[in-house]
């Protein structure tokens, strides 16, 4: 068979991946017989065929995916996507859960080199006033994927009341305060340089800088260089850095005061002093508080109805939940919405949480690693935890895994002998395994029995939650 060429958009061509692929699906050609090419001004069908294709439905997961790694720069992203596509649609429905396949690992990766894009664009890019302009603001910056179109709600989101403007090499795009214009690419001059707000940020900026702490190789790990003209506190780094030694000779030789930080007691206290009557409320002190643990870019709040009758505990967010400001939306989040699915539990109808609202990570070059929380530290979370219960106020709260029971009921004991019903205080619990726990498992037949086993806690679970609230009886189908 002949190759079929494939002429996408040189950028997210997120639509016309979309019509090439129902395209492709109703004529049944395999990826080995498409050749995948980018044009500025592609031309990819004639109508009578665009609309003879019919819609295509993949996996929401899959779908996600595909919006995300349309973004990456690899010339080959459309060709890999639409293998996924491919093999989801013929046999492999669940081709994302196996992390070891060639295909799926390469996409992953692409996907995480996207969001880390992604990241950096929203933490490094200054707004600076346009000279002669008052009320109009523009930024450079230079992104390593084509994510211009894919971050905007987050700059919208964030800066609704500024009519502003962010230049790029592969684009441009401004917000007049009521809609979204994309333009041509710029170059760095197309932006202002500094104004006069700069010299405020600056001087606050060394104010707040520690000398104690300097480690410039991690500085430039999460700062690279590329971005550093774009920032006006990097003017000052060099000079702090040179005199830091001199700066804690001086802290040293001071006379020591009471630390002003915030220590895991005072937040707690806050939160007393300002008796919190909702879940908003609550999540505010959370927010204000700050980590409790080391690391974090936010607090991962719960997620789900203010009364749900289920409460499921897992033990702190990861890096993803992290990123994404959400509980359970990595991989072991994933695999226990699919376990939820299977069991007829419907995600949306429970509450999620964590023992721990931050999470705590060791940086290893670009990675960021999952550190468990110590016995201590799930102490200093366990009333913002107990105050979350009390306002959702379930019938039955779950623990996943042993800090999620260590948070509970302040005892550390193995899974092994306390799996099943509980009692934690004044409501019914139940104890079973983290889901991370099974994608640690070290071979395929144990991991099934894993999960099976998981399964069926998830089933006694749905039974519990539905059982009378005065008589605790089960209904008749689970005895």
């Amino acid at each position: 068979m002949s190759l079929h060429r494939i002429t996408l958009k040189n950028g997210a061509d997120l639509d016309g991946f979309r019509r090439a692929v129902r395209w492709l699906m109703a004529e049944e050609l395999a990826p080995q017989h498409i050749l995948w090419s980018l044009d500025e001004a592609p031309s990819l069908f004639g109508d009578d065929d665009l609309h003879d294709a019919p819609p295509v439905s993949l996996p929401k997961s899959v779908a996600r995916l595909i919006e995300l790694c349309v973004c990456h720069s690899d010339p080959e992203r459309f060709a890999l996507l639409y293998q996924l596509a491919w093999r989801v649609l013929n046999g492999e429905r669940d081709l994302l859960e196996i992390a070891s396949d060639p295909l799926v690992h390469r996409i992953d990766m692409m996907a995480r080199a996207v969001r880390r894009d992604l990241h950096k664009m929203y933490a490094f890019v200054r707004f600076r006033r346009m000279h002669g302009e008052l009320e109009r603001f523009a930024a450079w910056f230079e992104p390593d994927h084509f994510i211009l179109e894919a971050s905007a709600t987050f700059f919208i989101d964030r800066f609704r009341s500024l009519d502003w403007t962010i230049l790029t090499p592969i684009g441009s795009m401004r917000w007049d305060r009521h809609a979204l214009t994309f333009g041509p690419s710029a170059q760095r001059e197309d932006a202002p340089d500094e104004d006069s707000f700069e010299e405020g940020w600056r001087g606050y900026y060394e104010s707040v800088f520690n000398p104690a702490r300097v480690n410039p190789t991690a500085m430039r790990a999460e700062m690279p260089k590329k971005y550093w003209r774009n920032l006006p506190e990097t003017a000052s780094i060099p000079g702090l850095i040179q005199t830091a030694s001199q700066r804690v000779d001086a802290m040293i030789e001071q006379e020591a005061t009471m630390p002003t930080k915030r220590t895991p007691e005072r937040a707690i206290e806050a939160m007393w002093d300002q008796e919190p009557k909702t879940l908003e409320e609550l999540n505010a002190i959370i927010a204000k508080a700050g980590p409790l643990v080391p690391g974090a870019t936010q607090a991962v709040f719960g997620e789900g109805p203010k009364h749900a009758d289920i409460v499921f505990v897992g033990e702190q967010p990861g890096d993803q939940e992290d990123l994404q400001g959400r509980p359970f939306v990595g991989p072991a989040g994933k695999l226990f919405t699919k376990a939820m699915n299977e069991i007829g539990i419907d995600r949306s109808q429970v509450y999620l949480t964590n023992a721990v609202k931050h999470f705590k990570f060791e940086q290893r070059g670009h990675r960021r690693i999952h550190s468990k929380p110590t016995a201590g530290e799930v102490k200093h979370y366990r009333p913002w935890l107990m105050k979350e219960l009390e306002l959702v106020r379930p019938k039955l709260v779950v623990a996943l895994g042993g800090t999620a029971l260590l948070a509970l009921t302040g005892k550390s004991t193995p899974i092994s002998r306390s799996r099943g019903l509980a009692q934690f205080g004044p409501y019914r619990g139940y104890i079973t395994v983290h889901p991370s726990y099974l994608l640690r498992l070290p071979d395929e037949a144990t991991k099934r029995e894993a999960y099976e086993a998981f399964l069926n806690d998830l089933r006694r679970i749905h039974d519990l939650a539905e059982a009378d609230p005065d008589t605790g009886e089960l209904p008749l189908a689970a005895e």
